[in-house]
């Protein structure tokens, strides 16, 4: 094929524009993706609205499932776990391709990789212009970290793994061993109810859940939560932390909401030796005051997190294979759209704020 549809973002108030764009000749290792599904991230509404800065003229959408249509060159190329992919596989792939050889990939930092290349958020510009997963298809490059999609694992449900899932189960891994836990989880959107239902099926004792929207509050009880609070009472927080703590504080606390007030809240409700993990604060804010003293004295970790590594993305597919039946994440795409109207789309997605909205080529 010549030329592939793809939906070109080229920033400012301009509508998103559908266009046919050169197919570039696929490299030895490379791998050409039939998209089958793509859904819209937060990161992608915030760019499409202009509150997060990006190179154009770009194709966004990075929480991308697909069938393999392509294997550039004779040499097979591998999964993650080794095996030869093959023509005709539905796929998923780490939303970034690191080196391997830099020093951030070699101190077990492979998404601050100093050549990084990210799906969705890399300019057409670029050698490859097809890395976004609004278009017909997506070209992987070689070093992409690829796993299978498993047969009967819905779309809905696989299509945000390699960016919401991988994120939160990195971010578990950050937070420590769940099995008789106590966790906080400020923020009950896609990350915080995916952290829910990890957190469970991991053995947390208590999973409190903070949100100031009482829809999703009840939504996070679907996914595990033992315990569900008004983000603006920290009264009521408190309170139901001590309970599920005798009073001693929550293991760890984790942040998807990017909330300033969030995070001091989840820092103070830490019982001596907790782990604070922030994953929701891609944007500038307000700074975090934190009392050197107290971190000292009560012993705490704070960890920042942003993206993951590819052992979190196997991590990931192996979690929503053996419980996606238990979890209602198909529930969380509102609405399926075709690529043609993926303006309709977005403006959707700004409107309604659903958890996630899919469009389809």
């Amino acid at each position: 094929m010549d030329s592939v549809l793809a939906a070109v973002f080229h920033g400012g108030d301009e509508a998103i524009e559908l266009k046919q764009t050169p197919m570039p000749a696929l490299p030895s290792g490379g791998v050409l993706v039939r998209v089958r599904c793509c859904t819209l991230c937060g990161s992608d509404i915030h760019t499409a609205d202009g509150r997060r800065p990006a190179p154009t003229p770009l194709i966004l959408g990075h929480e991308i499932i697909g069938d393999i249509v392509e294997i550039g060159g004779a040499v097979p190329v591998l999964d993650y776990r080794g095996q030869p992919l093959e023509v005709g596989q539905c796929v998923t792939w780490s939303v970034a391709v690191h080196c391997g050889d830099c020093f951030y990939c070699q101190h077990q930092l492979p998404q601050k990789c100093v050549d990084l290349l990210k799906y969705g958020h890399t300019s057409m510009e670029a050698p490859n212009p097809l890395t976004g997963g609004l278009a017909e298809y997506c070209q992987l490059m070689p070093g992409t970290t690829i796993l299978p999609v498993p047969t009967g694992l819905p779309d809905e449900t696989a299509c945000p793994a390699n960016c919401a899932t991988a994120t939160v189960v990195a971010a578990m891994r950050l937070a420590g061993d769940c099995a008789g836990a106590a966790i906080l989880i400020h923020g009950a959107g896609t990350l915080g109810l995916t952290a829910c239902a990890l957190g469970r099926t991991r053995g947390a004792a208590s999973v409190i859940v903070s949100d100031p929207d009482p829809r999703r509050r009840e939504i996070a009880r679907r996914f595990g939560a033992t315990s569900c609070v008004g983000s603006d009472d920290t009264s009521e927080l408190a309170q139901a932390v001590a309970a599920a703590t005798s009073g001693r504080g929550v293991d760890a606390a984790l942040d998807f909401s990017g909330a300033t007030d969030a995070m001091a809240a989840g820092l103070d409700l830490l019982r001596t030796g907790g782990r604070l993990v922030m994953v929701g604060a891609v944007f500038p804010g307000p700074a975090l005051p934190i009392s050197p003293e107290t971190v000292i004295r009560r012993m705490l970790t704070i960890h920042g997190l942003h993206n993951y590594a590819p052992v979190d993305l196997a991590d990931a597919m192996t979690f929503l294979t053996d419980c996606s039946d238990r979890f209602p994440f198909s529930e969380l795409v509102a609405r399926t759209f075709p690529l043609t109207a993926v303006n309709e789309a977005f403006e959707y997605a700004a409107r309604e704020r659903p958890f996630r909205v899919a469009v389809r080529p």
